[in-house]
């Protein structure tokens, strides 16, 4: 008889760009997303939880420059359905605004108008991961459906401000900028780049305006997001015949001619000491376009109101270089920046850079209604705000572990889970060692590897004198590193106290180490 041949054993590795999150990492992230969930609250919205999964069809268009049908997101189809034919399309969220679309326009009768929510958690996308880049991570949004206000704006605006000082961000580490689409649109059709909205003859005209001010608009908007990397030269000849890069390589420009790149290029560096100055320089910059003259006039509004709650431009500032998002917002964009300098991992300084952005898109419930809804909202990377607040030192690295009652004799468990109890019933976070009881070593290695505050001992000789030894392991670990083992004996890292003030000794060793 042949041999069978043996089941192979699955690895036990995480898929690529996926990765496990474990104890600091998961209470830090939980107590950030406690405290914007705070500010967002004290705003007036109220919390949303849609489902992970959605169907295709409600998602529509999942990621930038993807075509087909279900590639950006992680889909898959339900069985067929009785009587032939394929289940739906089913897919993993690829962000948290999407489902905000079709809870909207499904439940819109019952929800209030304007409707303002926040919402919270992962997201998955289907690319290709990288260093640094993973297909599930968190989004934290807030939006306000309905309200063509730029009040809701403005809103928005100084709740992220608020958000990234409860957070741990100071004024002067961060400045949130703001843009307006329109400005740029009535720039570019001041150049003459895109054309106005005028009759056409038919709707084969249409079409192929439309086609055309996309596309150069999407040229220029790539062009300009290079702004920072290139300057304003470099700006300028991309716009027009192209440049050389660092590597030598030539690059196409736009094809814009020099009188048409200058107010793209004005509008790039119109940003002035104060608001006024900017808006005067952007009124310029747009000339006679009705569209411009419209988003010039709503960065006012936006400024006036933000002024009025005391947001400046220290934290708030109108700035007509942010380009980020510009391609995808009808309307103000902003973004928030942190402007403190952190070092990369070959040890040169860098700029944090942007950690939210957001804008108005008023076409956000269009595709299931077909009526023309307002919204604007803002979505806050998690990880990257994580990450700067790090590297600002202002999260643990490591969290504290629970107080350990070690088993000296496991024929006593409910004498040490009768300690346990007390601790818990004072506030204290306790475990009693559910381990193999036999090595004590093992038990002290255990609460080390758990970053456990303190250890309590109850053996056989405590137990008849009513004593227990309470051992600081905080205390214990820097006496080891910095002392001999003569000065060790002479240093109170463990202390005998009586059983009945067990509890009391614990909440003075845990104050003392927290000062």
């Amino acid at each position: 008889m042949a041999k069978q041949k043996k089941a192979q054993r699955p690895k036990a590795v995480t898929p690529k760009g996926f990765r496990d999150y474990f104890g600091a990492e998961v209470e830090g992230r939980a107590e950030m997303l406690r405290k914007i969930a705070g500010v967002y609250h004290r705003y007036g919205f109220e919390a949303l939880e849609s489902s992970a999964v959605e169907t295709v069809e409600a998602l529509g268009k999942f990621l930038p420059d993807v075509d087909r049908p279900n590639e950006g997101v992680f889909a898959w189809q339900e069985a067929d359905v009785p009587g032939g034919g394929g289940g739906d399309w089913l897919a993993l969220r690829y962000d948290l605004t999407a489902p905000l679309a079709r809870v909207y326009a499904q439940h819109r009768n019952e929800l209030p108008t304007p409707y303002r929510r926040y919402a919270m958690g992962p997201v998955w996308r289907n690319e290709k991961p990288g260093p640094g880049r993973f297909r599930q991570f968190y989004q934290c949004d807030a939006d306000t459906v309905g309200s063509a206000s730029m009040a809701a704006d403005a809103e928005i605006c100084a709740m992220l401000a608020d958000t990234l000082e409860e957070v741990g961000i100071p004024r002067g580490d961060y400045v949130i900028r703001v843009n307006n689409r329109k400005v740029l649109n009535g720039v570019l059709e001041a150049a003459g780049v895109i054309k106005s909205s005028g009759p056409p003859h038919d709707i084969q005209d249409i079409t192929i305006e439309l086609h055309y001010n996309e596309k150069i608009a999407d040229a220029v908007l790539r062009t300009i997001d290079k702004f920072d990397k290139v300057g304003e030269a470099g700006v300028r000849e991309l716009l027009g015949k192209g440049r050389l890069d660092a590597s030598g390589a030539y690059i196409d420009g736009v094809g814009l001619s020099a009188e048409q790149a200058d107010p793209v290029v004005a509008f790039l560096t119109s940003k002035d000491a104060d608001a006024a100055g900017t808006l005067a320089n952007l009124r310029a910059a747009v000339g006679d376009s009705k569209m411009g003259a419209e988003g010039v006039a709503e960065l006012e509004q936006i400024a006036d109101l933000l002024a009025a709650q005391g947001y400046g431009p220290d934290r708030i500032v109108i700035d007509p270089s942010v380009v980020r998002g510009l391609g995808y917002y009808t309307g103000p964009v902003y973004e928030a920046e942190l402007t403190f300098e952190i070092t990369d991992e070959k040890g040169r300084p860098r700029q944090f850079g942007s950690v939210a952005g957001g804008g108005r898109y008023d076409d956000l419930v269009k595709r299931f209604t077909g009526q023309e809804v307002p919204a604007t909202g803002v979505s806050i990377g998690v990880d990257r705000l994580l990450a700067a607040l790090h590297a600002k030192g202002r999260m643990q690295s490591e969290t504290t572990g629970p107080v350990v009652v070690t088993v000296m004799d496991r024929d006593r468990m409910a004498d040490y889970q009768k300690m346990v109890a007390e601790l818990r019933n004072a506030g204290i976070r306790a475990e009693a060692y559910l381990g193999n009881p036999k090595n004590f070593g093992n038990q002290l290695k255990y609460a080390d590897k758990r970053q456990s505050p303190v250890a309590i001992i109850e053996g056989a000789d405590e137990k008849a004198k009513g004593l227990v030894q309470i051992k600081d392991l905080v205390l214990g670990a820097r006496i080891a590193e910095t002392a001999s083992v003569e000065e060790w004996k002479d240093r109170p890292s463990q202390v005998e106290v009586p059983r009945d003030q067990m509890v009391a000794k614990v909440q003075e060793i845990l104050k003392g180490q927290s000062q």
